[in-house]
């Protein structure tokens, strides 16, 4: 399969093939809406080539990403190796967390979860992506779980998601004690219906306070300085 590198706003080389979902908007954007803090120990739960990871990369950072495939995998230990950046990457099923991880070990979580129930008729176009992207190999309840045993209680994670799926994330969430503290919608323009949206919880703590922040607009100079333009 050829192999492609690509060049992320940040500067990080991330190398790619066609059997999986190449960088997207969605990744991009949860980079820049996560904020770990400093010198946090973080997740990229089920991190695919790497993506995530690159974006959200800094210095102080102690970042592992977790994938399931083992191709993905081979991908994101490449671009790791090229860009030179001190990132562990692990092979392992996050349904098994607690035989990969020690409970409460880190800081912040980020993670693109599966959009797709598997019976809702959206097909992705190879196996590698519907692995990715529908649940039938984990559910959002799994990554919810997974996440709430790898965090401590008052650390954070971060997700993005589809609109139209949100009650089942946050009914998820709500079941480990993950508990949203902030959300963003993102939209095309102001007259656009929210094509994504962005959320971060913290682990345990009072229901109250949640931030709706400002609408994110793909035709903005925001978004443009996000992608480094």
């Amino acid at each position: 399969m050829p192999q492609t590198v690509e060049t992320l706003p940040n500067g990080l080389h991330l190398w790619q093939d066609d059997r999986f979902f190449k960088l997207g908007q969605d990744s991009v954007l949860l980079s820049a809406f996560a904020r770990p803090r400093r010198n946090a120990k973080v997740l990229d739960l089920g991190c695919g080539t790497g993506a995530l990871a690159l974006l959200i990369y800094r210095p102080d950072l102690k970042i592992t990403g977790l994938e399931l495939q083992e191709d993905a995998l081979a991908l994101f230990l490449r671009s790791i190796e090229d860009n030179g950046v001190d990132i562990a990457a692990v092979q392992g099923d996050l349904r098994a967390i607690r035989t990969i991880f020690p409970h409460g070990s880190m800081d912040y979580v980020i993670c693109n979860p599966p959009y797709f129930d598997r019976t809702a008729g959206k097909s992705a176009p190879s196996p590698e992506k519907r692995t990715a992207r529908q649940d039938g190999s984990c559910t959002v309840e799994d990554v919810a779980v997974a996440t709430s045993f790898v965090l401590h209680t008052g650390g954070k994670v971060a997700f993005v998601f589809r609109p139209e799926r949100l009650w089942v994330l946050l009914q998820a969430l709500d079941r480990v004690r993950l508990v949203p503290k902030r959300l963003r919608f993102v939209h095309q323009n102001a007259a656009a219906a929210p094509s994504a949206v962005l959320v971060e919880c913290r682990k345990g703590g009072s229901a109250e306070g949640l931030i709706v922040e400002p609408p994110l607009l793909v035709e903005s100079e925001e978004y443009q300085k996000i992608y480094g333009k």
